[in-house]
């Protein structure tokens, strides 16, 4: 019998974890590290991944990642755009990556899209190594303005015919997002048929975050309900939007999308849409069941 020969130890795996809600850890296989810095307001990372492309992380939560980072865009734009019968003018809050503007953008109608993102830093390090999601914010139709987005709606004169809340979870810059007066001067700078979706969070972890999101949205809009969508690298795999409006009902006003031009989509259809506002029932026990 021979002695092994002699050979070099195979690399141990670098992963990339996100630990949330201290119950629950999702591990992505590092191959590198694109990018890490820290603004005033939080620190912002770019990975390379074995199997999920480059994340975006923000304090160590998974923002973006390039393997389903479609899934979320289109359901947070696609939804309010393909129920208003004519969006021109729409506010991205948040969503300093670009996805959801570049979104918005596939609609013909839409005018002009502003983005009012806190920290510039995500807006560079998403145009410097996630340009096929940034690639928009650089286009004719986009405005980019680096400012709180609480202070841009309670100060702005402008008028929105869509507000998209493309927040992070309801903790440092973000918290505000989640609070009354917010709500209440996004109703003052929609337009009277306009529509307001936000990110909600995860209905097996943050339920309780969704029904006060509710509680904050139905005594200002007529109508407010959530929807409901999965991916890959959110905890629990299932995740939640809220939908609120002054009269226009996400299903039963839906136009199908049939001449807003939408091509090379991998993820919203009509049927996706209708579907999304069908809740399990543990969902309608805790938050109420509304008409569609």
């Amino acid at each position: 019998m021979t002695a092994p020969r002699p050979g070099r130890r195979p690399k141990a795996a670098r992963w990339v974890d996100e630990v949330y809600q201290g119950v629950i850890r999702t591990g992505f296989r590092l191959e590198r590290r694109l990018f890490l810095g820290r603004s005033p307001h939080q620190r912002v990372e770019v990975v390379e991944t074995a199997g999920h492309g480059r994340l975006l992380l923000i304090d160590g939560m998974t923002m973006v990642s390039e393997r389903d980072e479609f899934v979320y865009h289109e359901m947070i734009a696609h939804v309010p755009l393909c129920v208003h019968p004519r969006p021109r003018r729409v506010l991205v809050v948040g969503g300093g990556d670009g996805g959801t503007v570049r979104e918005v953008l596939r609609h013909p109608s839409v005018e002009s899209c502003t983005l009012v993102e806190i920290d510039g830093l995500v807006v560079d390090a998403s145009r410097r190594y996630l340009p096929r999601i940034a690639r928009a914010l650089a286009g004719p139709r986009s405005r980019v303005l680096i400012e709180d987005g609480v202070s841009f709606v309670r100060r702005t004169a402008e008028r929105f015919d869509v507000v998209i809340v493309d927040s992070t979870e309801p903790c440092g810059p973000a918290k505000e997002l989640f609070g009354p007066a917010f709500y209440r001067d996004v109703r003052r700078v929609l337009a009277d048929d306009g529509i307001v979706v936000s990110q909600a969070g995860s209905p097996f972890y943050e339920l309780g975050t969704i029904k006060n999101l509710l509680g904050i949205l139905r005594p200002v809009f007529p109508v407010a309900q959530p929807y409901l969508f999965t991916n890959l690298t959110y905890p629990g795999g299932l995740w939640a939007f809220t939908y609120a409006s002054r009269g226009l009902r996400p299903v039963a006003d839906l136009k199908h999308g049939r001449s807003r031009g939408l091509k090379g989509l991998s993820w919203y259809s009509p049927a996706v849409h209708a579907a999304a506002f069908v809740l399990p029932a543990f969902m309608e026990r805790a938050l109420g069941r509304r008409s569609s």
